[in-house]
């Protein structure tokens, strides 16, 4: 038996920190908003960062992750936004219609914008073992610690020395684990310097251009042969070094979440500075389909301060659209996120350099001729 047809003026997939973003602003301006999510808590990937946010105070700088996820929420329950949590969409139909099952049950809910948050996926890195328990990602691990209190193991390796590399090899310190070693394929690393001091100034190694050649063992992980590569990524012969341990963590990068905007019908493009095919947008985070937009991973691979600007952005032009909010109001509004965006993208924390910007912004206008904004 399904569940009866819902109906709303906004639907947000996803209650991470661009959907909580999204909900905020629409049911703050008096928008009927239903939130969908398939974990049984809202929050997303606020929940696992325990560390505190650096940057501008206007972008939370000295918060902890886990303080913004509550700080968020409680804006969101006061707002009175449906969040329907343990229930996955797996499809979009005709007429923004979300097709969702919770409790076994099939149900149908219909709004009249839809915000797409539904984040990233973590990229896995194949190699010879890979497969034994003790082997896992970057995100399971900060689960397993940060969510659940569980510590998978006692000795770690990193492979990937990107924000979310440096980032969990700190926070399994923090967990009493050792961190044996992080490694990085490219010739210098891939994250900010402020991450990857923190586990420098403790004694934990980055050995860069190497990577893992091989992980032995009998039902688990016990052994990680490490490898120096050349200037072509390849294996250089004599250069294997075993080391003991029974945790590899994977940081091998992100890709964004892309499978219900596909079913949508948005155009895609590919970039990878970004994470790979993405949903193009134009400068409100509207996709090539009226009234679906994206924020988020899923619009590219950023920060979480950057995500929740996305889900601003997307929550006011919403707002506007349905008739909540005076074009006027609106149009300050967005003028400030897009200059708070600008801020958290220059600079030496912008994950993205000028050049590559500009190539995206040239790249990334749509067919209806629609300023695009990164």
């Amino acid at each position: 038996m399904g569940l009866e047809l819902k109906k709303c003026d906004v639907i947000v997939v996803g209650s991470g920190p661009a959907g909580l973003s999204c909900s905020i602003e629409a049911a703050g301006c008096g928008a009927d908003v239903i939130s969908i999510d398939e974990n049984g808590r809202p929050g997303g990937q606020l929940f696992k960062q325990i560390h505190k946010f650096f940057g501008a105070s206007q972008h939370r700088a000295g918060v902890r992750g886990f303080d913004i996820g509550l700080q968020l929420l409680e804006q969101v329950n006061k707002l009175g936004v449906n969040t329907l949590l343990n229930t996955v969409a797996y499809g979009i139909f005709g007429q923004k219609t979300v097709g969702i099952i919770k409790n076994e049950k099939i149900g149908m809910i219909q709004g009249k914008k839809i915000l797409l948050a539904t984040g990233a996926i973590e990229n896995p890195v194949v190699f010879s073992g890979w497969t034994l328990p003790g082997v896992m990602g970057a995100g399971a691990a900060q689960t397993m610690i940060n969510i659940h209190r569980v510590l998978p193991g006692k000795r770690f390796i990193i492979l990937g020395s990107g924000n979310v590399g440096l980032i969990i090899s700190y926070q399994l310190l923090q967990a009493g684990a050792s961190v044996i070693a992080v490694l990085e394929a490219a010739p210098r690393i891939g994250g900010y310097q402020v991450h990857s001091s923190k586990i420098r100034r403790v004694g934990v190694p980055i050995f860069t251009s190497s990577s893992i050649k091989e992980v032995k063992g009998d039902k688990e992980v016990e052994e990680v042969v490490i490898v120096r590569l050349d200037d072509s990524w390849r294996p250089i012969k004599g250069t294997e070094k075993s080391l003991t341990a029974d945790c590899v963590c994977i940081a091998g990068g992100l890709h964004p979440s892309i499978e219900l905007a596909q079913m949508a019908g948005c155009d895609l493009r590919f970039f990878s500075e970004l994470g790979g095919h993405l949903p193009i947008h134009n400068e409100n985070m509207e996709t090539t389909v009226d009234g679906i937009y994206v924020a988020g991973d899923t619009a590219g691979i950023e920060e979480a301060s950057t995500a929740m600007e996305e889900g601003r952005l997307a929550g006011i032009d919403m707002a506007q659209k349905l008739g909540y909010l005076s074009q006027d109001k609106a149009l300050r509004k967005k003028e400030g996120i897009r200059e708070s965006l600008l801020a958290l993208r220059s600079g030496p924390f912008g994950c993205l350099s000028h050049a590559a910007k500009s190539n995206i912004l040239q790249a990334m206008k749509t067919k209806r001729g629609s300023k695009i904004l990164f």
